[in-house]
């Protein structure tokens, strides 16, 4: 199982999980309370039950590189490309924008 905390602007807005049934993301209870409270995406609005899918959320697939620059992180930390979690966490932990991916190791568990 690999789990990453999703902040935004540093502030731990859920959590996205891959299992043996595929991923799951779930915004932080604390962080649907707080007034001005965003949506990492519009096509996971906030609301308190996790959503599933079999695949990677398009919203995290996106953020992923591609190209050149996909081939780069690829070689330099052996990563396979159809481990598109892997991808995640290595590759996006300080992307653009407000959303960052931070890999939460079992010993970190929130």
């Amino acid at each position: 199982m690999k789990k990453a905390a999703i902040k935004v602007e540093n502030q731990i807005a859920g959590w996205l999980t891959q299992n043996e049934q595929g991923y799951l993301f779930e915004y932080n209870k604390s962080y649907l309370t707080i007034p001005n409270a965003k949506p990492i995406s519009l096509t996971l609005p906030l609301k308190e039950s996790p959503y599933a899918s079999n695949v990677l959320f398009p919203f995290f697939d996106g953020l992923i590189p591609e190209g050149w620059l996909l081939d780069i992180a690829e070689k330099n930390w052996k990563l396979n490309p159809r481990d598109r979690m892997g991808l995640l966490l290595a590759c996006c932990k300080d992307c653009i924008g407000l959303v960052s991916i931070e890999e939460v190791k079992e010993k970190d568990e929130l």
